[in-house]
């Protein structure tokens, strides 16, 4: 793993928490592993550090690299903070648990469980796909209840993928970074902001004046569970438009898996998002074997 730079060390205090270790980080983050001054039990802290914009002086406090990253870092300082509020009003066994967020250090901080486990993207890569169809009902069904939960709430995830799905034991999934969720209603349109990650962002997230939706998770879910079956990821959306050379996996997989899970993952994963099912309960109906009844949509632009 490798270690982001500008660190902080072990033994740093952070409101009532100790700094244990680094766990590793992003191109906006860095997180680590730390103990609360009123328990021996260990939480994650996530902290806003944009890697590409800003630099941690002499008091560990994290400031712009230059005057012209100022708006920048502010605004994602910002946008970090609605995070951290927003996840701790989500309370769902499949979506990780944030139990509090505070300033420091001239940034933000967000606190969460932790839980032993193994990201999915590695778990992926070490089986070279081939996961069975039990494991594959065992991790996305709970997944797919979690996500409902959320579009209830009325918001968007919009960046799931199998490194922000957390395995544990038995294979209960927690589904992790929620830095890109959005209300429904301000996630209408392209947002130039978004989070993009080839093979899983539906091609909406990328077209200016694309509309986002359920149906936007929903293609994420649908490329997570392609990579279980195959081993790497699908083609970026915009490849597939232009020529989808995508073998469907109910032809491609069809001696390992149920048709319907097959056919379930074909749909989800459908270039045009008013082909795909316009809601979870659709694709949870698909997969557990019920008749796709929706091959097309009602919506409309």
């Amino acid at each position: 793993m490798a270690i982001p730079a500008d660190v902080l060390p072990p033994g740093t205090r952070l409101d009532t928490f100790t700094i244990e270790s680094v766990l590793g980080g992003g191109g906006f983050s860095i997180v680590y592993l730390a103990t609360p001054d009123d328990g021996p039990k260990a939480v994650v802290i996530k902290e806003y550090m944009p890697s590409s914009m800003a630099t941690r002086n002499e008091n560990m406090s994290v400031i712009p690299a230059a005057e012209q990253h100022k708006d920048r870092f502010a605004h994602g300082r910002r946008l970090f903070f609605q995070e951290a509020s927003t996840l701790t009003t989500l309370k769902h066994p499949n979506i990780v648990n944030v139990i509090n967020f505070f300033r420091d250090n001239g940034t933000v901080y967000m606190v969460m469980e932790y839980e032993e486990g193994v990201n999915m993207q590695a778990y992926i890569k070490k089986h070279k796909g081939n996961l069975s169809e039990p494991f594959l009902k065992a991790v996305f069904l709970p997944l797919l209840d979690g996500l409902q939960m959320i579009h209830s709430k009325g918001l968007l995830h919009l960046d799931i993928k199998p490194s922000n799905i957390h395995l544990r034991t038995g294979a209960n999934p927690l589904l992790l970074d929620f830095g890109a969720v959005h209300e429904m209603m301000q996630t209408r349109q392209f947002q130039p902001n978004q989070v993009i990650t080839p093979g899983f962002s539906p091609i909406e997230q990328l077209d200016p004046g694309g509309y986002v939706g359920p149906w936007t998770d929903i293609y994420a879910i649908g490329a997570t569970m392609r990579a279980c079956l195959e081993g790497v990821s699908p083609p970026s959306s915009p490849e597939r438009r232009e020529k989808d050379n995508l073998r469907p996996a109910a032809n491609a997989f069809k001696k390992n898996y149920s048709s319907h899970l097959l056919e379930a993952v074909d749909w989800a994963m459908e270039v045009d998002p008013m082909l795909r099912p316009q809601s979870v309960d659709k694709l949870i109906e698909a997969l557990n074997g019920k008749k796709l009844q929706e091959k097309k949509s009602l919506f409309r632009f």
